[in-house]
């Protein structure tokens, strides 16, 4: 299937039997990707009496549990009420789902004390104004992203003045391939999160954070039509499924 899209004065075709899954799949029992001690993904047949919900061990259907941590497994995507105590959900605020997306690459600066930052400095240098949604992917980008534990590594982070400048050129949709656009250990400070969602004076609900996707090196730094898919479930974060289809401008 294909579909016409107009964007910015100009009109895009899209192929949606050729695109990129950028979330990361989570396999039961294996120990990533996960982050903050989160306990592992896992898949368990249902057992009550002698019934137990699994084809291998005699049943008629596989009938199972599925055991996560949206923000400590794998690929999700959060709302504002990740930080508040009002209750505030991933379903009542992401109510679009398609996006032109700016895909870009970046590489922390290294801090003197050691920490790795995407600093306001590197951010700018690949967004500018004209997007809503981007993509940011660091670097280095080994593929041992799609089965890491992040637990205890002090990964790379945004600082605030990158998500404040950020928020300036209008991102409301920010995905990345880190655990937490936050320090995993700051104190529960979370200057990146309160930012980004104005927290604590005028909470943007509208605004999505995605983490922990894995971006391929294939896939250039462009722009991109976006889809991104949750769960219907009223909590503060959803798993997600993060897709990507080139745009081919018509002329």
């Amino acid at each position: 299937m294909k579909i016409t899209l107009s964007h910015l004065q100009n009109t895009y075709t899209i192929d949606l039997s050729h695109g990129w899954d950028i979330s990361i799949p989570l396999i039961s029992g294996a120990k990533g990707p996960k982050c903050f001690d989160a306990p592992d993904f896992s898949v368990l047949p249902v057992v009550s009496g002698s019934f137990i919900g699994c084809v291998d061990q005699g049943s008629a259907v596989n009938f199972k549990n599925i055991f996560i941590n949206p923000h400590g497994n794998g690929t999700h995507t959060e709302c504002a009420g990740h930080i508040t105590s009002e209750k505030i959900t991933i379903h009542e605020c992401l109510k679009e789902f398609h996006f032109v997306a700016r895909v870009v690459t970046v590489v922390p600066e290294v801090m003197p004390e050691g920490d790795l930052v995407i600093t306001k400095d590197v951010i700018s240098k690949v967004i500018d104004g004209g997007q809503n949604t981007i993509v940011v992917r660091t670097l280095p980008n080994p593929k041992s992203k799609l089965t890491k534990d992040y637990t205890g590594t002090n990964p790379p982070y945004f600082s605030e003045e990158a998500i404040l400048y950020l928020n300036q050129v209008g991102i409301c949709h920010l995905i990345t391939d880190l655990p937490s656009i936050d320090k995993e250990h700051d104190g529960g400070a979370l200057a990146g999160h309160k930012a980004f969602w104005h927290f604590p004076d005028n909470i943007d609900k509208h605004k999505t954070i995605t983490e922990m996707v894995y971006v391929p090196d294939e896939i250039d730094d462009d722009f991109y039509f976006c889809n991104i898919q949750i769960l219907s479930i009223e909590s503060d974060a959803s798993p997600s499924k993060i897709l990507l289809y080139r745009l081919e401008q018509n002329q």
